[in-house]
């Protein structure tokens, strides 16, 4: 059995990678900023304060450790959150690699995501980890940009003795999403939030498949390459039908044409209506926007190189609506 370190341990990718990595003997270590770490210790991970941000707490937490799984990070789609998202992911992975470097960790795997190359304006653009990022997009979009960069950090710091591999899931989604970074828009949705269907498309995968597709690129990835992870490519308007019959709760009629242009004017829109309204717009001008692309991936390198193998999507999108009615999220329908 080996002993890793890991990043990010409460958010909802780690916590679910933490369960996987104790329940094959694993040792663990869970580098945490404050609190919410009960469960961790529970599950006999071995909790130490610090953060990505900090070399020392880093290089102590890691002392011993074979590998890393670097999982910290924030998500947001927010512009205004452009110079936070940097420093937490591009920064952040730069000190913590480097950290872990100095204190004799062999092997990293990267929790990256699919949308620095997997996202398009075309439907029939399914994309795999040959694809060039679209920077037109991403330079737009804070997260994303963040997210290219700190992989591109993470590899620079690739070569003997110290090998980086990067996994890039989709949108996240099954149960434990107890910060709600990642199903937010269902939980809108559940709450017949949401005004209307995008014209775009998306793809998403189980957490708890994304987080063994980690341990198994710690296993068998190749450094120096990503591993794209999607359960199902689909567009918005099937993804809410396919919601609804699993909730009960109805599709929103009203669909938008597959119009650029017009989502960029309908988010200018809505940007307005943000600052003058005394009211929660459901729908930011950020999210109004990309949900005009498709965000369609290829994940049969990991399938092939990892003998990675995602569930039924069926199975985690009733887990999800479960999982959110069950710890009260959202109320169930009556």
């Amino acid at each position: 059995m080996s002993r890793y370190l890991v990043t990010g341990a409460t958010g909802f990718l780690g916590s679910h990678l933490v369960t996987e990595l104790r329940g094959a003997g694993h040792d663990v270590v869970a580098l945490c900023r404050q609190g919410e770490a009960a469960a961790l210790a529970a599950q006999g991970a071995e909790v130490r304060r610090g953060d990505v941000l900090d070399a020392a707490s880093v290089r102590a937490a890691a002392a011993g450790c074979e590998g890393l799984f670097h999982c910290a990070g924030r998500v947001s789609r927010r512009r205004e959150d452009a110079e936070v998202l940097y420093r937490t992911h591009v920064e952040g992975t730069k000190i913590t690699l480097d950290a872990c470097r100095d204190a004799g960790v062999k092997r990293v795997v990267l929790a990256s995501t699919s949308g620095v190359v997997a996202v398009s304006r075309r439907p029939d653009d399914i994309r795999d980890e040959t694809a060039p990022p679209p920077v037109d997009l991403i330079a737009g979009w804070p997260y994303y940009r963040s997210k290219l960069y700190a992989e591109r950090a993470a590899f620079d710091r690739n070569g003997p003795g110290f090998e980086v591999v990067a996994v890039n899931p989709s949108i996240l989604l099954g149960p434990g999403d107890v910060h709600g970074a990642s199903t937010g828009d269902v939980v809108s949705f559940l709450e017949r939030r949401l005004p209307f269907i995008p014209a775009g498309g998306l793809s998403f995968v189980d957490a708890r498949d994304a987080a063994h597709g980690m341990v198994l690129a710690m296993e068998k990835g190749r450094p120096g390459e990503r591993y794209l992870l999607g359960a199902a490519n689909m567009s918005l308007d099937v993804f809410f039908h396919r919601l609804s019959r699993v909730s009960g709760v109805p599709a929103p009629a009203l669909r938008l044409p597959r119009s650029i242009a017009l989502a960029k004017a309908g988010a200018h829109l809505i940007e307005r209506a943000r600052k003058r309204l005394p009211i929660d717009l459901p729908v930011d001008p950020v999210s109004a926007e990309m949900g005009q692309h498709f965000w369609y991936l290829d994940a049969t390198k990991a399938r092939r190189e990892l003998g990675w193998t995602p569930r039924d999507p069926v199975e985690t999108l009733s887990d999800t609506v479960a999982d959110l009615r069950a710890r009260g999220v959202v109320w169930p329908q009556v």
